[in-house]
């Protein structure tokens, strides 16, 4: 027992210390396991709606190289640059929220969330993240003290994050706009920022989230039935129900790569928002929970590149890699929890295993900047010891 104790302590040490390589790891793991996920969950469906068995996969595939092609690019963009350019990013995140309730904007089952570019649609939710959490690093530096100790200065990124949910709100994306609210505040929260200053911000919030789903009956069905899913099975609860019978099929092992039944029309979105069910039938709660096991690495490598960078007086770095991570723990969180019927269901995808090109280039771009973050770190941290040793050296 003491062994085995050391050695997972051992493991836990090595992920904190060198975090780099368990990110790319778990994140690259990942990717692979989407990629054939995606494929298992979609030929049938691909066959019967366009003609092709593997018209998602080999899409996926592209939308894979395609996504670590620009990770590649983002790993070597300075993390200054990000710093420098807060304003211009805010803006395109805005203008990209604006855009998309333009005629330019595309409805897909009653949401207006896309921007068709021919190859692909892009999903302004995604880059609108991106951009806002890029700004809110730097305004977390910049103003630092007057965020920490003022009203004002809480107040005023927190309107810029209520002009920002307000726009998601419309589209209407509620759960983009959860997880960007929730990471923003986390963000702000660990810059040192009192808990007393969120108590009425939280309240708040949970009012407006009420009246929100209150107000749109689709959203107080959606709550109902996640209540008691089996109430109303073949309606309101139809694709939980449908997701926990794929949990229930999938018992310890699995029924095996390819021999899903739910996605054979019975589970909606199966590609997509409910792609861990699918891998919950084909490899059962030893799948599931690994691939659950991948995230938490994934999470712990970026929380640990953070706590790295703010030791190393790296504010910004340290400030963005905790909002990037904080998105992608959160959005992982939900969509697993919507999948095993912890929480309402909500169209999330599941980061870096869901089909989509927006998401999974967004979420490749945010792992490139949080591998910059930490090669950087390193290069300052080799450069301050060389500093150290040279008079040494001399004398």
């Amino acid at each position: 027992m003491q062994a085995a104790d050391i050695r997972s302590a051992s493991g836990f040490r090595g992920l904190w210390d060198q975090p780099l390589p368990w990110l790319l790891v778990s994140a690259g793991a990942l990717l692979m396991t989407g990629v054939v996920m995606i494929a298992s969950a979609s030929m049938d469906t691909a066959a019967v709606d366009l003609g092709n068995s593997y018209h998602y996969a080999l899409r996926q595939l592209l939308f894979a190289g395609l996504g670590c092609a620009v990770g590649l690019a983002a790993a070597n963009v300075p993390v200054s640059w990000w710093y420098r350019s807060g304003w211009l990013l805010l803006a395109v995140g805005m203008a990209s929220l604006l855009l998309v309730l333009t005629p330019l904007g595309k409805t897909v089952n009653g949401s207006t969330r896309w921007i068709p570019l021919g190859l692909f649609n892009v999903q302004v939710s995604e880059v609108a993240k991106l951009c806002l959490i890029a700004y809110l690093a730097g305004y977390v530096v910049r103003r630092r003290d007057e965020l920490v100790n003022t009203w004002w200065g809480f107040i005023k990124p927190v309107l810029v994050l209520g002009v920002a949910s307000a726009l998601l709100v419309t589209q209407p994306d509620f759960g983009a706009t959860v997880v960007l609210m929730t990471a923003a505040l986390g963000m702000i929260f660990l810059s040192g920022v009192r808990l007393s200053r969120f108590m009425p911000l939280i309240a708040i919030c949970v009012v407006l989230g009420a009246i929100l789903i209150v107000t749109q009956p689709y959203r107080l069905k959606r709550v109902v039935s996640y209540l008691d899913p089996w109430q109303d099975q073949f309606n309101t609860g139809y694709q939980l129900t449908q997701s926990l019978i794929a949990f229930g099929r999938g018992e310890w092992t699995g029924v095996g790569l390819g021999n899903s039944i739910q996605k054979l029309f019975y589970l909606p979105e199966a590609h997509t928002d409910f792609i861990y069910a699918i891998t919950a039938e084909e490899f059962g709660l030893v799948g599931s929970m690994t691939v659950l096991g991948l995230f938490a690495v994934l999470v712990l490598a970026g929380f640990a590149i953070a706590r790295k960078a703010e030791k190393q007086g790296m504010g910004f770095a340290a400030c963005f890699a905790y909002g990037l991570t904080l998105l992608l723990g959160l959005q992982a969180m939900i969509n697993m929890a919507v999948n095993t019927g912890l929480l309402p269901t909500k169209g999330l995808t599941l980061p870096l295993m869901s089909y989509g090109g927006s998401s999974l280039i967004v979420v490749c771009v945010s792992i490139g900047i949080l591998v910059r973050i930490e090669m950087e770190r390193q290069q300052q941290l080799a450069s301050d010891a060389e500093g150290s040793a040279g008079p040494r050296g001399a004398s």
